[in-house]
């Protein structure tokens, strides 16, 4: 499949691509729902300590992110394809992560955690294998403004389906297990990785070839260099990504913590299912009127809308403090619809800042792109299950081995609460802070040789 320029991007591409997005959205919901509870609740691991393996395994998902980018783009000037990274990303990752939810319980706590963080650190490798070479074809596929926000707009929906699906059919595949909590996750990774691997297969299909290219080899350090190049000279990158990482902290945050919302505030393990109900319905429905709103008054005023939207119903679910129960859909509901913007329209705006930077430094960085930026959004994942670790253990938080019941005081329930509700408002805040000082629009690409004049730092 090639690129079609300025002209309408053929379904079957749409399709294809989109198609990834079952696979990644997956990767993102399932282990950010249920790994740190995995760790605390099955394994028995105190919540800083589970926190701590996680960061471990996403600070080494940061720092190999620019190196794949940077080798991707070489990969695409030697074979005149990205495939062979996506590929090798698909058919690694359903091992590892199956691998991951299979901690013989008699090791123990220490031997199990080191069981974990080894088996994520590379599931989250191959996962940005395929990842990060993925965020790049969006530009490679069309030059035109308006058929990316399709394109993404497209590839929402199906990671909203995907969110969806793994959130909800995730912990529905372990309740199978019963009373043998072991199986259950065993049982879920199984059905989930392979699922994740299959769809990011089948969407490699879409990479582009182009045409090959003599390209200087590239070591650790000029990876490391090229990115931080790209932070350096492009300014709107550099807004971009600070605002979609600190809204990933958000997020991250209220993930992680479905889960602990379920059990420990409405005292159902299974609301969780319903939460991602909630969450997903909306989001569903409002992926194309986020792309409606974006051609009427532009991506970015179409950000800030879907953002808001986001903080002041997360706010909202605050009253749990107060009287928990069945209400707290509806703000979900409402945070999902601003959800579907906050995912779409961003990502159609990242390949508008790659083609940006290549009219002044030219093409063939947009690898590099993605592996950054693949970075920062990990790191702002990473950073909301973390800060929920620390909230849990300052709120006295009990961790428990599978099959153990423990009793939760109420400084542990109000820690939930906040990590789930004010925590997000206050850094979706923040992110629309930053957001202000984002310079592109659509002007910049009607008027080529004005862009590449302008908006430089």
């Amino acid at each position: 499949m090639g690129t079609t320029g300025d002209g309408v991007l053929p379904r079957r591409v749409i399709g294809t691509y989109a198609l990834g997005s079952m696979g990644t959205g997956g990767f993102a919901t399932l282990p950010g729902l249920v790994l740190i509870y995995y760790l605390t609740d099955t394994l028995g691991i105190a919540a800083l300590w589970a926190g701590l393996l996680l960061a471990l395994a996403k600070i080494w998902d940061v720092l190999i992110d620019p190196v794949i980018g940077i080798r991707s783009d070489r990969d695409l000037a030697v074979t005149g394809s990205r495939k062979r990274f996506m590929v090798a990303g698909s058919l690694l990752l359903p091992l590892f992560f199956i691998l991951t939810f299979a901690v013989p319980l008699q090791l123990g706590q220490v031997a199990g955690g080191l069981w974990v963080l080894v088996a994520f650190t590379a599931t989250a490798t191959a996962f940005s294998l395929f990842q990060v070479p993925y965020m790049a074809l969006p530009a490679e596929l069309t030059t035109s403004y308006d058929q990316r926000t399709r394109l993404l707009s497209i590839r929402v929906l199906v990671l909203s389906v995907a969110i969806l699906l793994f959130g909800a059919g995730g912990p529905a595949l372990r309740s199978l297990g019963g009373e043998n909590q072991w199986l259950g996750y065993f049982l879920m990774a199984v059905v989930a990785g392979l699922l994740i691997g299959a769809s990011m297969l089948a969407s490699a299909r879409v990479a582009p070839r182009g045409v090959r290219r003599t390209m200087p080899q590239a070591g650790l350090r000029q990876g490391y260099k090229q990115g931080l190049d790209v932070l350096r000279r492009s300014h709107p990158f550099r807004v971009l990504l600070l605002a979609f990482a600190l809204q990933g902290l958000a997020t991250g945050a209220m993930l992680a913590g479905a889960q602990y919302v379920a059990t420990w505030v409405l005292h159902d393990e299974a609301a969780v299912t319903f939460l991602f109900i909630a969450l997903i319905g909306p989001a569903l429905l409002f992926a194309p009127v986020w792309r409606a709103v974006a051609q009427r008054v532009g991506k970015e005023r179409g950000f800030v809308y879907s953002s808001v939207l986001f903080g002041i119903a997360a706010l909202g679910l605050t009253g749990m403090l107060i009287n928990p129960g069945p209400w707290v859909y509806l703000p979900v509901a409402l945070a999902g619809a601003g959800y579907a913007g906050m995912q779409a329209l961003p990502m159609s705006m990242l390949p508008d800042v790659i083609t940006h930077d290549g009219l002044t430094h030219g093409p063939g960085n947009a690898g590099i792109f993605g592996g950054v930026w693949t970075a920062g959004e990990t790191t702002g994942m990473a950073a909301g299950a973390a800060i929920l670790t620390v909230v849990l253990a300052a709120s006295g938080y009990a961790e428990s081995v599978a099959g153990a019941a423990v009793t939760q005081q109420p400084s542990a329930i109000t820690g939930i609460i906040l990590a789930f509700s004010v925590l997000p408002a206050v850094v979706i805040a923040a992110s629309l802070w930053v957001f202000k000082r984002y310079p592109l629009r659509e002007s910049n690409f009607n008027q080529p040789h004005e862009a590449s004049t302008g908006h430089e730092e």
